[in-house]
């Protein structure tokens, strides 16, 4: 149902109500508590005036509010509790006069975004009923917030006898934020009074964080002046409301205690914490919904962010025990730690068995914390391959390596037995380029020259504890459970140790923005490029294509971790993202693998951001055909057909469990000759797509092709990137080339993850974890391979079954 129609919908029920038939309290005597109209000012009261407000709670917390209506303020004899956790919202409203007393009882629920909600509530009393003649109550409510200036609220209040009642309030905010509000609102009633009232019109103003003045007019010429003041997570409030001769008619009281507010004695605080984080286990892309704790890059960059702009927090302390994080984006958290320290604040970063990465990683911290027992192995880097050419042939399977381009390695790793000079030259450059970086990074951190960083990978290797000390490698020899005193020794004074989830970026309310933010997409690309594995390219497009037509994104970046694979997959997502040009700024962020097909879905970005760790280029084709030698006959399996064409048995052969079909001959010379052609081919489209995209000529893509890997470092000398950095620096850029520099966004990331990992969740469910729910990823490998038997490729050696050996 379009919004449109929904609010139509809503008006036409609220305007019903008018000739419906109000024996429990009216609209403005359930708001006698409210220092605004509900939907003007934070999330009103709860949801006991219009439920729909539930959906703006982000935390629980507890209202608890009285006045000396009757009586003196001491006495309470008119009293409310208020309490909600998001979505749900529960009320008991006591007042007692002349000896009478009767309790409202409200249970109230919303439903919906940040620009459309609903709501329901039920209401009962208890007490004298009859006195004051109560009935059972419910209530409906809508929360319309088109744009951040408007808030329209309708509110229906249904008593089961007696008459009913509709409102409508609005909220204006000239200039989008919470500090000014201008509002008001009208009840519909049939049969009212004429003393009662019928509309109201006021103001907020939050002129500081926190520091909430309010008035409100009634069209009964009585008035009311409202103050409210957080301190976090308890907020205190007071109100005098004044009769038409301006006379001091009575005063309101309230106490907020549990969801965290704005407020403004942040930045007096002196009490100044440290973040802790657990680096355990590896570093992804997204998590599931349920049952997954991971940690993921966005969130950690987010995370270092908050920290940074929190007045609270003097550093962060990182346990980097169990850590497992690829190479890229260990560069990326810690380029985010290295901004992090520019403000002044300090990191310290505990270790315990780390390798060269951990170490790279650790580098940039004030302190480095080694386990006293711990291990530190500085092996320099390597890569390296198995080959199965020995293996094939011993097996009997054969194999024609459809190779036409120098560096396009991809298939030899089942054609040789070694790595060709092509091959070895371009990852030995790959591998310098890391062990520079690293270097360089390490001896600044470390202060060590680049002479003694040598000797120590090259003469030393293994680093105990006390050596590393002695070699200044390290600060401390301490467990992480000391972290504590060794904040306390950097700092000079004892500091807090806090989660991430206690910063004010992930705990203050959003009252302050209304309806939808502008969003910048985060599509993530990642895996072997396939229709329907992988990057999944056939659901892939249409988020891309969505993203594209979606008026409130106002960028995409799409994130790309692929080696390759086909051509149509790759082609799939780079033409959806060439048909958004234009639209909107399209930033593409390369993680650790972006090359070959992983290239073709980058080409069209407007920039494309690189990590000096990247490996990314591989601009070329390759095929490769596996056939039958003797391996049917060794197993005693034997093949015939009939067929009518020429080639129609090509791809025919003997059928393999789990794996596929192995034909039974090898490419003959004209199909030879055919498959060489429409490789050239597609490289020679490839290459004229690369040179479109990056406004350059074939020749000068050409130089930098032929199926050659480069490090990002390289790619940005050689014209393949724009821009050496991460997925954060593709969100600014996203943010400045869409002009949100002065707004306030969200990220949304697509594709959505699923509900569980079942692949984790069941065996630990079910108690047997040692079983095996995922395809064995050597058997996913040949089945990927025979699949595309024959096929031309935008393929790196990176997805070979045996991958890289890294160390």
């Amino acid at each position: 149902m379009k919004l449109s129609l929904r609010i139509l919908l809503s008006v036409f029920f609220i305007a019903n109500l008018i000739y419906a038939q109000s024996s429990y309290p009216s609209y403005y005597a359930q708001n006698i508590f409210g220092l605004t109209s509900p939907g003007a000012m934070k999330y009103g009261l709860y949801g006991y005036d219009n439920p729909a407000l539930l959906t703006t709670m982000h935390q629980p917390d507890i209202y608890f509010t009285w006045n000396d209506r009757v009586g003196t303020w001491s006495e309470f004899n008119h009293w409310g509790l208020f309490a909600a956790v998001p979505n749900f919202g529960f009320t008991v409203i006591n007042q007692k006069a002349k000896g009478y007393s009767v309790a409202d009882w409200k249970l109230s629920a919303g439903f919906g975004g940040e620009a459309f909600s609903l709501g329901l509530g039920v209401g009962w009393s208890s007490g004298d009923v009859d006195i004051y003649q109560r009935s059972t109550l419910f209530t409906v409510g809508t929360l319309y917030r088109p744009l951040r200036y408007l808030s329209i609220g309708l509110i229906g209040n249904l008593p089961t006898s007696g008459y009913s009642e509709g409102a409508v309030d609005v909220g204006i905010r000239p200039f989008g934020n919470e500090k000014l509000t201008l509002f008001g609102d009208y009840v519909f009633r049939k049969n009212r009074n004429p003393k009662d009232i019928k509309w109201s019109a006021g103001v907020a103003v939050e002129p500081v964080d926190g520091f909430r003045i309010t008035g409100r007019y009634f069209d009964t010429d009585i008035f009311n002046i409202g103050l409210q003041l957080s301190f976090g997570n308890v907020g205190f409030t007071t109100q005098t409301n004044y009769d038409k001769e301006g006379n001091h008619s009575f005063n309101t009281y309230g106490l907020r205690v549990g969801a965290y507010d704005r407020h403004p004695f942040r930045v007096f605080s002196e009490d100044k914490n440290y973040v802790k984080i657990n680096m355990y286990g590896g570093v992804n892309y997204q998590r599931f919904k349920f049952f997954d704790d991971s940690n993921t890059l966005i969130d950690l960059l987010e995370q270092i962010e908050a920290a940074k702009n929190d007045e609270t927090i003097s550093g962060i302390a990182i346990n980097t025990s169990g850590m497992s994080v690829n190479r890229e984006m260990i560069w990326e958290l810690r380029e985010a730690l290295k901004e992090f320290k520019s403000t002044g604040k300090k990191v310290i970063i505990y270790i315990d068995r780390v390798g060269m990465d951990e170490f790279h990683f650790a580098s940039v911290a004030d302190k480095i914390v080694m386990d006293p027992f711990g291990d530190l192995m500085l092996q320099g880097y390597m890569l390296g391959r198995q080959y199965y050419k020995g293996t094939l042939e011993k097996l009997g399977v054969g194999f024609n390596e459809l190779r036409y381009f120098k560096y396009k390695s991809a298939r030899e790793t089942y054609a040789n037995d070694k790595m060709s000079e092509a091959d070895r030259e371009q990852w030995q450059e790959i591998v310098d380029d890391w062990y520079y970086e690293a270097r360089k990074d390490i001896c600044e951190g470390r202060k060590v020259t680049y002479e003694e960083f040598d000797d120590i990978i090259d003469n030393v290797v293994y680093v105990t504890p006390d050596n590393a000390l002695k070699l200044g490698l390290v600060d401390t020899l301490a467990r992480w459970d000391a972290i504590g005193d060794i904040v306390e020794e950097l700092e000079g004074d004892d500091k807090g140790l806090v989660n991430p989830g206690s910063l004010a970026e992930f705990k203050l309310p959003e009252d302050n923005y209304w309806g939808n933010k502008p969003q910048i997409a985060v599509i993530y690309a990642i895996g072997v490029c396939a229709m329907d594995e992988g990057i999944r390219a056939r659901t892939l497009v249409k988020y891309v294509e969505n993203a594209v037509e979606n008026k409130n994104i106002k960028a995409i970046i799409l994130r790309v971790d692929s080696p390759g694979g086909g051509a149509l997959a790759s082609d799939f997502i780079a033409a959806a993202l060439k048909k958004g040009k234009g639209k909107k700024p399209i930033i593409v962020s390369q993680g650790f693998v972006a090359g070959s097909g992983g290239y073709w879905l980058s080409m069209y970005g407007d920039t494309i951001v690189s990590a000096p760790a990247t490996i990314t280029g591989s601009i070329g084709v390759i095929g490769a055909f596996f056939y039958n030698k003797s391996f049917k006959e060794k197993l005693g399996v034997s093949t015939d057909f009939v067929k009518r064409g020429e080639h129609a048995d090509l791809s025919y052969g003997m059928l393999l469990p789990f794996i596929g079909r192995l034909p039974d001959r090898d490419l003959n010379e004209d199909e030879l000759a055919k498959i060489e052609t429409v490789i050239k081919d597609h490289y020679k489209e490839f290459v004229n797509k690369v040179a479109e995209s990056r406004n350059k000529s074939f020749g000068e893509i050409e130089e930098v092709a032929q199926g050659r890997v480069w490090s990002g470092k390289d790619a940005l000398d050689n014209g393949l990137v724009d821009v050496l950095g991460g997925l954060s620096t593709a969100i600014n850029l996203a943010v400045d080339l869409s002009g949100l520099e002065d707004e306030e966004y969200d990220i949304v990331q697509y594709p959505p993850k699923p509900w569980f990992n079942f692949g984790q969740f069941l065996p630990s469910f079910l108690g047997i974890e040692g079983m095996i729910f995922k395809d064995d990823p050597i058997i996913e490998e040949l089945k990927f391979r025979l699949e595309n038997n024959g096929y031309p490729m935008p393929i790196m050696p990176m997805s070979d079954m045996d991958l890289l050996i890294e160390e």
